[in-house]
C-alpha cells in the first residue's frame, strides 16, 4: 500500500471514529464480560447437539478479520488466540443505533457481541448477535489480505524486516508466527520443570557487572552514574552462578538474557537466551547424560516423538547419542592431525575457506576457525564432541590423562552448537594463571579474551567443590524444533539497525 493510499485510507478511519462519537458512543472500552472464546463458543454448540439447533447463548470478543454486508444484515468473523468465529448481525435484532456502528466497523477493529450460537446454511456455525460492543477503533488497517477459497486471509507482511519491526502485526496476521512463540514458552517451561524436580535451584544474577566473563566475546559498556564507574551487560552468567556453588547452593540454575556486542546474522542476535545450570560432585560425563535426558525428553513433549522432520531432513533424538572426539573428528574432515600441525598448516586450509584476517589469528583462534569450517557443517543428527583442546577452554578442567585437552563437550544437531559444558575448573592458581594468559592476549589486541576476575578467583580460594555445569542456547534450540531458519523468528523483538 502506497503512502499515499495508506494515509487516505487512515483519514477515512479517523472520520468514523469521529462518527462513533457522534453516536454517543465510547470507542475504546475498559473491558468486556466475555463467557467463551471463539472455539469454545463453537465447541459448546456442537456439544449441545448441533442437530437439534440448540439455543446456546454466549458473549466473545476478538479482532474482526472478514466482513460482508448486504443491507440491513452483515457477516463478521471474529477472531482471537484460540482461532475466529462467524458473527451474523442484522438491524432489527440488534436496533438501528446499534447498526449504525455495525456501519462502522473495519477489519481490524476489535468488539464484543453476545447472542446465541446456530448454524447457517453453508454448516458454518454462527453466533447469531443480539448485542454488539466496540472495543478498541483500528486506526490502521491490519495486515491481512483478501480471503481465499477456503476463506482464510494472509499476510501482506512480505517484507521480513517488516515482520520483525512490527511483530505486534506479524503476530496479527499469521498465526503459524504465534504457535512459535508457543512453542517457546512451552520449551522453556520443560527445561525449568526438568531441573527443578532434580533439586536444581532457579536464581537471578546480575545483567550489570562490573567485569563481564564466562565466554569470549566483546561486550556492551554502559556507563553507571551512582557508582561513577564502567559496567558491562553480562556475556553468561557462569561465574556468578558458580560463586552459588562455592556459598553451597549445589544444583543451580539460571534461564536469562545474555548480550555479546558481536555481529547480527541468522544464528546471532546480540540479546539472546541462554541457559545455564551447574551441579556440585558432578564432571562433564554426568553433564554429558543430563543434557541427554532434558533434550530428549523435550523432543518428546513438544514434537510427540524422538524422532522429528525438520528442514528436510530426519533428526532422531533417540538415546543415546554419539560422542565424537573433537581432534578425530578434525582429522577426518579437514585431513589434519591439530595436535601437530603448525599454524600455517592451519591457515592454509581457512584461506581455502576463504576466512579472513588470519595473519593476527592466534593459534587457539585458528583452531577453532578449522573446526567451524570443515567438522560443524558435518555434525547433522545429534551429536556429543568432546575433548576440546586446553587452548579453547580457560575456564575447563584439563582432561584425565591428557593435560593437552579440556574435559569439555558441545552438543551439535544440524550442524549448530546447541550446548557447551565442562568439567569445572576448581584449583584456583590455576584459574589465575589462565586469566593472566587471557589478559596477555587481550593485551595484545584479541577483544574477546577473558578478562582477570579476581573476585572470582578468590572465591575459589575459599573452595568449590567438583562441578560439572553446562550452557545451552535456547534460541537455536526452538529454531530447531520450530522449524525456523533465523534467530530473528523465534526472537519476539530481534535486534534490528535502527529506523531512518
Amino acid at each position: 500500500m502506497s503512502v499515499d493510499v495508506r494515509s487516505f485510507v487512515e483519514e477515512a478511519r479517523r472520520e468514523k471514529l469521529e462518527a462513533i462519537r457522534a453516536l454517543g458512543i465510547e470507542p475504546y472500552a475498559y473491558g468486556f464480560d466475555r463467557s467463551h472464546t471463539a472455539r469454545a463458543a463453537v465447541e459448546a454448540y456442537r456439544a449441545a447437539g448441533a442437530a437439534s439447533n440448540p439455543e446456546v447463548h454466549i458473549r466473545t470478543a476478538g479482532r474482526i478479520v472478514s466482513r460482508r454486508g448486504h443491507g440491513k444484515t452483515t457477516f463478521v468473523h471474529v477472531a482471537d488466540a484460540s482461532g475466529r468465529v462467524q458473527v451474523y448481525l442484522r438491524q432489527d435484532q440488534l436496533g438501528e443505533q446499534a447498526y449504525e456502528l455495525v456501519k462502522l466497523l473495519d477489519l481490524g477493529d476489535h468488539v464484543g457481541v453476545a447472542g446465541h450460537m446456530f448454524q447457517t446454511k453453508t454448516g458454518e456455525v454462527t453466533v447469531h448477535a443480539r448485542e454488539v460492543q466496540l472495543l478498541a477503533k483500528a486506526l490502521r488497517p491490519p495486515p491481512i489480505g483478501k480471503e481465499d477459497a477456503d476463506g482464510e486471509a494472509h499476510s501482506r507482511l512480505s517484507d521480513t524486516e517488516q515482520r520483525y519491526r512490527q511483530r505486534y502485526a506479524d503476530l496479527m496476521a499469521r498465526p503459524e508466527g504465534r504457535d512459535t512463540f508457543l512453542l517457546r514458552a512451552r520449551t522453556i517451561a520443560f527445561i525449568r520443570r526438568f531441573l527443578d524436580e532434580r533439586g536444581y535451584l532457579e536464581v537471578e544474577t546480575p545483567v550489570l557487572q562490573p567485569i563481564y566473563g564466562g565466554a569470549l566475546a566483546r561486550p556492551f559498556t554502559t556507563h553507571y552514574n551512582a557508582l561513577d564507574a564502567r559496567f558491562y551487560l553480562r556475556i553468561a552468567t557462569e561465574l556468578y552462578l558458580k560463586r552459588c556453588i562455592v556459598g553451597g547452593i549445589e544444583r543451580v540454575y539460571e534461564i536469562g538474557k545474555d548480550f555479546r556486542n558481536e555481529g547480527i546474522d541468522r544464528l546471532h542476535n546480540p540479546e539472546f537466551t541462554m541457559l545455564e545450570f551447574y551441579q556440585a560432585y558432578a564432571d562433564y560425563h554426568d553433564i554429558m547424560q543430563l543434557v541427554e535426558e532434558m533434550v530428549h525428553g523435550l523432543v518428546r513433549e513438544v514434537c510427540g516423538s524422538p524422532v522429528v522432520e525438520r528442514f528436510g531432513t530426519t533428526f532422531d533424538f533417540t538415546l543415546p547419542w554419539p560422542r565424537e572426539s573433537y581432534l578425530d573428528l578434525v582429522q577426518r574432515h579437514a585431513g589434519v592431525d591439530l595436535a601437530h600441525a603448525d599454524d600455517d598448516v592451519l591457515r592454509d586450509l581457512l584461506r581455502k575457506r576463504d576466512v579472513p584476517d588470519l595473519d593476527p589469528m592466534p593459534r587457539g583462534k585458528l583452531m577453532d576457525e578449522v573446526f567451524k569450517e570443515y567438522a560443524e557443517p558435518q555434525l547433522v543428527q545429534p551429536t556429543l564432541v568432546v575433548d576440546y583442546p586446553l587452548a579453547l577452554s580457560p575456564l575447563a578442567k584439563p582432561k584425565r590423562g591428557n593435560p593437552e585437552l579440556a574435559e569439555r563437550f558441545e552438543l551439535f544437531v544440524d550442524g549448530r552448537e546447541i550446548a557447551n559444558a565442562f568439567s569445572e575448573l576448581n584449583d584456583p592458581d590455576d584459574q589465575r594463571a589462565r586469566f593472566e594468559t587471557q589478559g596477555a592476549a587481550r593485551a595484545a589486541g584479541d577483544e574477546e579474551a577473558h578478562q582477570v576476575d579476581d573476585d572470582y578467583v578468590r572465591a575459589l580460594e575459599y573452595g568449590m567443590p567438583p562441578t560439572g555445569g553446562c550452557g545451552l542456547g535456547v534460541d537455536r534450540l526452538v529454531m530447531l524444533l520450530a522449524e525456523e531458519s533465523s534467530i530473528r523468528d523465534v526472537i519476539l523483538f530481534p535486534t534490528l539497525r535502527p529506523e531512518a
